[in-house]
C-alpha cells in the first residue's frame, strides 16, 4: 500500500511540473501566472476537485518523501550507500518532496502561497546579518550545483539505473523525455541559484526568487522568449517522464 502511494508521488509530482511548465509557456507568449509551485496549485485549485486533487498531492508526494529517506538506509546497494553523497541526494530530495507536498496544504485548506516573496524576505534578512553575503552565495551555489547536476544527470542518462524500463520503442521513448525533462529542468533551477549569488553581491535582495523569478529572467534575455517556451516544454516532458517513472521506477 506504502509503495503504491510512493508511485503515486510521481504521478502527482508529474502533474505540478506539467502545470508549471504549461505556466511558463504561457508567460513566454505574453500571457501570466507564477511558474512556480505556489502558482501550480493555485491552478489546480481553481480546477474541479481541485482540493481532492491537492489532498492526493499532499499524500502521495509525503509518501515519497518518506520513501526516500527510507532509501538511506536500504542495503539493496551497499557501496552506494555507504557513501555519504548518496545519503544526502536521498534526504535533499526528501527535504524538496516535503516542500511541494506543504505548498499543496496551504492551498488544499484554502490559503495561498507566496514563494517568491518569502523568497526576497529570506535574502533581505540574510543581507542584513554579519556573513549574510556568504551564507547567500552559499545558497546560491548550491542551488546552482543542483541544477547542474540535474543537467549531468540528463546528458548522461543517469536516471536509467534507478529505474526498470521495457524493451524497444517504449524504452527509447521514455529516455528521450527524461534527458529533455532532466536538462530543462537543471536549467530552470541552475538559474534560479545564479539569481541568490547576483541578490548577494549587488546587495540587491529584489533580485533573488524562486523558480518563477529564474523563469522571468529568462523570458528577458535576448530571444529569451523562445528560450523560456523550451524550457517550458522541457519542464511539461520532464513531468510526463514522472508518469512513467511512476511505473518503472525501482521500489
Amino acid at each position: 500500500m506504502f509503495r503504491t502511494l510512493a508511485r503515486a508521488g510521481y504521478v502527482v509530482l508529474g502533474i505540478v511540473h506539467i502545470v508549471i511548465g504549461l505556466i511558463a509557456i504561457s508567460v513566454a507568449t505574453g500571457g501570466g501566472g507564477e511558474a512556480d509551485q505556489g502558482g501550480a496549485m493555485e491552478q489546480i485549485q481553481k480546477t474541479p476537485l481541485g482540493v481532492v486533487v491537492l489532498w492526493i498531492i499532499v499524500l502521495g508526494l509525503t509518501a515519497l518523501a518518506i520513501w526516500q529517506i527510507a532509501e538511506t538506509f536500504l542495503e539493496r546497494d551497499p557501496d552506494a550507500k555507504k557513501k555519504w553523497g548518496h545519503r544526502v541526494k536521498f534526504v535533499g530530495t526528501a527535504v524538496a518532496y516535503f516542500a511541494i507536498a506543504g505548498t499543496a496544504l496551504v492551498y488544499a485548506l484554502g490559503g495561498q502561497s507566496d514563494s517568491s516573496g518569502s523568497t526576497k524576505s529570506l535574502s533581505a534578512r540574510l543581507l542584513a546579518t554579519p556573513g549574510g553575503i556568504f551564507l547567500l552565495v552559499l545558497i546560491g551555489l548550491i542551488v546552482g550545483a543542483i541544477g547542474i547536476a540535474f543537467i549531468v544527470r540528463g546528458f548522461t542518462r543517469a536516471f536509467e539505473k534507478h529505474l526498470d524500463l521495457p524493451s524497444g520503442v517504449a524504452r527509447k521513448g521514455i529516455v528521450t523525455f527524461g534527458v529533455v525533462g532532466y536538462v530543462a529542468k537543471g536549467v530552470a533551477v541552475a538559474v534560479t541559484g545564479i539569481l541568490f549569488v547576483v541578490a548577494a553581491l549587488t546587495h540587491d535582495p529584489e533580485t533573488a526568487g524562486g523558480l518563477d523569478a529564474a523563469l522571468h529572467t529568462l523570458a528577458a534575455l535576448p530571444f529569451g522568449a523562445a528560450i523560456l517556451w523550451v524550457v517550458g516544454a522541457g519542464l511539461v516532458i520532464y513531468g510526463l517522464f514522472c508518469f512513467a517513472r511512476a511505473r518503472y521506477a525501482r521500489m
